[in-house]
């Protein structure tokens, strides 16, 4: 056999039990980084494994010596309530084996933060790519994952007790404190250990300061979360039945993690492909529809009502957007019982056969979810759609039942807006002067997103941690209730060791990983989501007491968070020292 294929063979093997032993849980190796590292000449100047507090604000290298300047204490300061990140880095010029990390209660006085309440976890790293040529953006196309500058970047917080660091490599840790609400305020001191079976265990100090205000508990959280969810990615990476138990069972502790993020939607599919197979896993229809021999119409939403009461067990229950009456492909699945098959109408908006397929689901749809209780939370969603089709598709939606709410994220037209009870509009663009008040105050949801057209910010697996945090703060800065992602886990193929896909920048399709494993991008997401809980309570509180002085501090330091301001500051720096103002009100 030639050598080309005996290493072709031998990789395939490998990454088949690689991927094999990322969906048991075991251990598995990252993919090579071909990048130019630190060499024998830089790591052997370091004396033994060495340890550090870093920055939450860096992705630090794998195979170089980390610039961290030896910090051995850390100070976190939270409201009651409120989770808050540190990064550690470990670094070695030696094989350590069995490396895990423990906390210790930290203590102040006779009062105790449990240890419970600090979660760490190895930061992994996959393999990521770039923007456009241009800068501009990450939507181009990108088939060929050769023709992009691709490197390994820290992202995944892996779920692993301990791993086996290699000698000469990076291995930070990423440490989340939940502070408990009823938790005494106080400074807080204890100790992170890092252990292995081959060294001496090394310590840093970390303390937590608790301030004497309260955040809620996420279900309580107004900021609008609306990140996309995908279960048929989970299905199809941990290989079981489509709506299984298995499946379930699977889908969990991914959408528990989206619950204690603050998610308020739950994303369902009303049609087959409603977005084109634009993800490695199509969606598909979750109601079942059926064409009789004499013409009539009958529906089955078993798997529709098995998905929204699964949502709904993981604490997401506020809001439902069904998508989606206008597809990027205008082709719409149905069963047709004589000929045993199934068909598809291809219909545009405004065309007969469209109101005929779609009038008749919607009446049917209606009385469905008012005999379950969700009329009222569903809305009939669509995703970036032009004003001609919008106006056809309300004009349906209306004639089936006229209290139907209908949701957009896409440009603002004025002609349509009245109509919209959940308008989200792109990143850069603002509602005109008075409409976003008066939308308000008819109780209807302004949010904002951002998408593959953003070159910053955003939460692609090379973007800067900080730029999650930030669209939070933005948020607050915009006066929009809250923000959309189009992706919450629409996975790759290999999510654990390939964050690229052949369409998007890397990371524009998930913001966690399977397995119930967390990212930076979403810790950091859920830091902006808190901040800006933060300052509406304080602004509440402000103008209740008439602090007019503390009022005018505040909204100037949210004022900051402008797209110009972002193109002359970095993200991580203006968050930082916003957080800290914040804290100190």
């Amino acid at each position: 056999m030639k050598k080309s294929k005996f290493l072709l063979l031998f990789y395939l093997a490998f990454y088949a039990v690689s991927v094999c032993y990322a969906q048991t849980n075991e251990p598995f190796e990252e993919l090579m980084d071909t990048k130019p590292h630190d060499g024998l000449e830089v790591w052997s100047k370091q004396e033994k494994p060495q340890l550090s507090w870093g920055s939450i604000d860096v992705r630090y290298a794998k195979r170089n010596v980390p610039d961290v300047g030896k910090t051995s204490r850390i100070l976190l300061k939270a409201w009651k309530g409120e989770r808050v990140n540190a990064q550690a880095v470990l670094w070695t010029n030696r094989v350590l084996d069995e490396v895990s990390v423990s906390v210790g209660d930290l203590k102040n006085g006779s009062s105790v933060l449990p240890s419970a309440c600090v979660k760490t976890s190895f930061v992994r790293y996959v393999m990521t790519d770039e923007l456009n040529k241009d800068g501009k953006g990450g939507c181009e196309q990108r088939p060929n994952t050769a023709d992009w500058d691709s490197s390994l970047v820290a992202d995944m917080l892996d779920i692993a007790e301990s791993v086996h660091v290699k000698a000469y490599t990076t291995q930070s840790v990423w440490v989340n404190v939940w502070v408990p609400s009823d938790a005494k305020p106080g400074k807080y001191k204890g100790t992170l250990t890092v252990s292995s079976r081959n060294a001496v265990p090394m310590t840093l100090s970390m303390e937590v300061e608790i301030l004497h205000r309260t955040l809620p508990s996420p279900k309580e959280w107004r900021f609008h979360l609306d990140l996309w969810q995908n279960p048929y990615a989970v299905a199809r990476y941990h290989r079981v039945p489509l709506w299984s138990e298995a499946h379930f069972e699977a889908m969990r502790p991914v959408m528990k993690m989206l619950a204690d993020a603050g998610q308020k939607v739950i994303t369902a599919t009303i049609m087959h492909k409603p977005w084109n197979g634009q993800t490695e896993d199509s969606f598909d229809s979750m109601v079942g529809k059926t064409k009789k021999i004499d013409g009539s119409w009958s529906y089955d939403y078993t798997v529709f009502d098995k998905w929204v009461e699964f949502m709904h067990s993981t604490g997401i229950d506020r809001q439902i957007n069904c998508y989606t009456l206008i597809p990027w492909a205008l082709n719409f699945d149905y069963f047709d019982q004589a000929t045993n098959r199934v068909l598809y109408v291809q219909a545009k908006p405004g065309d007969e056969v469209y109101r005929e397929y779609w009038g008749n689901f919607l009446s049917s749809f209606a009385g469905h979810l008012r005999e379950k209780g969700w009329f009222d939370k569903t809305t009939i969603a669509m995703d970036e759609r032009g004003l001609e089709a919008m106006k056809e598709a309300i004009r349906v939606i209306r004639a089936a039942d006229p209290e139907f709410k209908i949701s957009l994220a896409g440009n603002y037209h004025a002609e349509i807006e009245k109509e919209l009870y959940d308008l989200c509009l792109s990143f850069g663009h603002t509602f005109p002067e008075g409409v976003r008040l008066e939308r308000e105050n008819d109780g209807k949801v302004s949010t904002v997103y951002t998408c593959c057209a953003e070159a910053r910010p955003n939460t692609f697996t090379f973007s800067p941690p900080a730029e999650a945090a930030w669209t939070g703060w933005h948020a607050m800065a915009g006066d929009y209730d809250g923000y959309l992602r189009w992706a919450y886990n629409s996975w790759t193929r290999d999510p654990l060791h390939d964050s690229r896909f052949r369409t998007w920048a890397a990371g524009d399709c998930y913001l966690v990983y399977p397995g119930g494993r967390s990212s930076i991008r979403m810790e950091r997401l859920i830091e902006g989501i808190q901040a800006y809980e933060k300052i509406r309570i304080l602004k509440e509180e402000f103008s209740k007491s008439g602090e007019k002085q503390k009022l005018e501090k505040l909204n100037g330091i949210v004022s900051r968070f402008t797209p110009e301001a972002l193109d002359m500051q970095e993200s991580g720096e203006m968050v930082k020292i916003a957080g800290s103002e914040l804290n100190s009100l």
